[in-house]
């Protein structure tokens, strides 16, 4: 009798968990058995492993086969496994010496000429193998550079079974062809799911600025600009609304490059994410830039939040994690699909139940909103223009429900552009630059004052903390609590006030807020005309 036993990782969401992989051969009729609960693709792996062993060089054992998976109770899917599987069949047939073998996590799926290819969660399964204390792991050659991103584990990564073999056994490694520099990696075909949302996730250029979307080609839209501006500041929620042409979806794809670069944990979870989705861009294994996520209208909740078979893929709440979730045209959104938002609005993260499991996905996210103020676009305070009858427009502003408005912190109307406007010469605004430049500077006032706390951004605080410990000046306050009686703002909406009000005394320097600051963020939220000046920057 024959055993061997070697290590890999399952995901459940982003989360890993170390599968112990073992192989055990008798004499009886030759027959392979996988148990432990996989999935489809994980049962097809006794055909992949076989092929790719005896056309590695290997012997297959004609034996009784038995490769067990545990913890048996947890679900196991995907192809990461074959790499993992081979080895322990090859070290129960003492082709590797089986005591290698423990003490390494394999991770990759085998061709059926033996090479190794590139698996989903690269990163977070390698996470999971450092914290359940292992210091060696195999991946595929082309997934090494992200597996690297782990501190304290050794790397090893290897093109083909053969070379692994060769490098367990002290035995030379041959060499393998290498991919022409000019061409696309085969290994890398087939990595990405369909529908996975590919076209409309971006995860920012090499710079630190998107030189392509420029924050001076918006003309006019001050109050729009302002509001910009203090949502990257503060991580606060948007709502853009205004006719067609008047500038939304420009604002919202310049949000990104105004938002700082991600920290080094906060770059780790973004990349945890797309690697699972399979939306890593090619050539950067870490991503250090807010990713951007603007699904299409038909979208399902699904498609929003996460979800489908099995144990559920992430969303695009998800996949904008750390970054921004722009959502054009939203009144054409499903409602269901939009009150599907409230929940990780409020948490920052998705939990989604199914029969196989409950997984959990970050989702602290800054959501852009656009909408036309009626089915035509022209409705507007100071137009007559509009054709559509107050009844068209009640029912279309009533799409957005009370309660998902009343988690979006600024709400700024966009005026259409006027001819002198669009004609002026050299009256661009400020320069993504500068306003960037500005919004970090924000932040690390903000980043000061929340030392020591589990918050870095004025959104994040808890309402009775910011009651209780961030207080605006003495009298700052007295027309927003003057709004709550009168019941234009709730008790959520009177913290979230506050929260803006603190932005703003951050951009504009102040110690804490005063009754200017508190005005301005009481218009932001509003929406309602009180006559402060867009002082911050944006507007002069």
């Amino acid at each position: 009798m024959g055993f061997a036993r070697t290590c890999s990782v399952t995901l459940v969401g982003v989360e890993g968990v170390v599968v112990e992989v073992q192989a055990d051969l008798e004499p009886g009729v030759a027959a392979f058995t996988l148990v432990g609960l996989p999935d489809k693709s994980l049962t097809e792996s006794r055909d992949r492993v076989r092929a790719a062993v005896v056309n590695s060089g290997g012997e297959w054992p004609q034996k009784k086969l038995t490769v067990g998976l545990s913890p048996a109770s947890v679900p196991k899917g995907g192809s990461g496994f074959d790499l993992a599987v081979a080895c322990a069949v090859l070290g129960a047939s003492e082709r590797i010496d089986p005591r290698v073998l423990p003490d390494i996590v394999m991770i990759g799926e085998l061709g059926l000429d033996g090479r190794v290819r590139p698996v989903r969660g690269i990163l977070p399964a390698v996470l999971a193998a450092a914290d359940a204390g292992f210091e060696q792991v195999v991946v595929p050659e082309c997934a090494a550079a992200e597996a690297a991103l782990v501190p304290g584990v050794s790397v090893l990564g290897v093109r083909s079974l053969r070379q692994l073999v060769a490098v367990l056994t002290d035995e030379p490694v041959p060499d393998e062809e290498p991919q022409e520099p000019d061409r696309p990696d085969p290994l890398m075909a087939g990595l990405r799911d369909l529908g996975s949302g590919a076209v409309t996730c971006t995860s920012g250029g090499p710079g630190r600025y998107d030189q392509g979307h420029d924050l001076a080609d918006v003309v006019g839209q001050h109050t729009a600009r302002t509001a910009v501006e203090v949502a990257a500041a503060g991580g606060h929620h948007l709502f853009l609304e205004g006719p067609p042409g008047a500038g939304k979806t420009m604002l919202a794809e310049r949000m990104p490059s105004v938002l700082p670069p991600l920290d080094r944990q906060a770059s780790l979870e973004v990349t945890a994410v797309h690697s699972v989705a399979g939306l890593l861009p090619p050539g950067r294994p870490l991503i250090d830039t807010a990713p951007y996520c603007a699904p299409h209208h038909s979208a399902t909740m699904q498609a929003l939040v996460g979800g489908g078979p099995g144990t559920g893929r992430p969303g695009a709440v998800s996949l904008s994690h750390r970054g921004v979730l722009f959502l054009d045209e939203t009144p054409e959104f499903s409602s269901k699909a939009l009150d599907a938002l409230r929940q990780p609005l409020e948490a920052g993260h998705v939990v989604i139940a199914r029969s196989a499991g409950v997984v959990r996905f970050p989702a602290r996210f800054l959501m852009v909103l656009a909408a036309n103020p009626c089915p035509c676009g022209r409705f507007s305070r100071t137009d007559d223009r509009c054709e559509c009858p107050p009844s068209a427009i009640r029912r279309y502003q009533a799409r957005l429900s009370g309660p998902l408005l009343d988690r979006v912190d600024l709400r700024v109307e966009v005026d259409a552009v006027t001819r002198r406007e669009l004609s002026a010469v050299g009256a661009r605004g400020e320069t993504t630059t500068v306003v960037a430049d500005r919004v970090r500077s924000a932040r690390e006032r903000a980043a000061a004052r929340f030392h020591g706390t589990p918050w870095r951004l004025n959104s994040e605080i808890p309402g009775r903390e910011l009651r209780s410990r961030w207080q605006a000046a003495p009298g700052a306050m007295d027309e927003a609590e003057r709004s709550l009686e009168r019941g234009v703002l709730t008790a959520r909406g009177i913290d979230r006030v506050l929260r803006v009000a603190w932005t703003v005394a951050d951009l504009s320097g102040h110690d804490r807020p005063d009754a200017g600051d508190v005005a301005l963020a009481l218009q932001l939220r509003t929406g309602v005309p009180r006559g402060v000046p867009m002082a911050i920057g944006a507007g002069v």
